[in-house]
């Protein structure tokens, strides 16, 4: 366990940067997180991948399967990657708050 602070943001993230208390997300910490997926601004695209994913992980308590993801966020694999250089269950989960998945995004 380990802090990540990053301008007046400062949360307890695990060793690959995920956050452990993903109660303490709000959008400012999207921001700090999304400087080390090599984002250094969230437009309203990467909000709305963001917000999706964490609606769908509050609701269901997992991160939704790629499928799912692009379907119901109307981006292909290509686009969340453009957004997200370092994928959606690394950077874009990150990003959201979410826990590290456990297996596919």
């Amino acid at each position: 366990m380990s802090t990540f602070t990053h301008g007046n943001v400062s949360i307890e993230v695990d060793e690959d940067g995920f956050m452990l208390e993903p109660e303490q997300w709000n959008e400012d910490v999207a921001k700090a997180i999304a400087t080390t997926e090599g984002v250094n601004e969230l437009s309203e695209e990467h909000w709305k991948l963001v917000h999706y994913l964490r609606n769908y992980f509050l609701q269901f308590g997992v991160a939704p399967m790629i499928r799912k993801l692009c379907k119901e966020t109307g981006f292909d694999l290509k686009k969340v990657y453009e957004l997200f250089p370092s994928g959606p269950a690394k950077g874009a989960c990150k990003v959201a708050g979410l826990a590290k998945p456990t297996g596919c995004v």
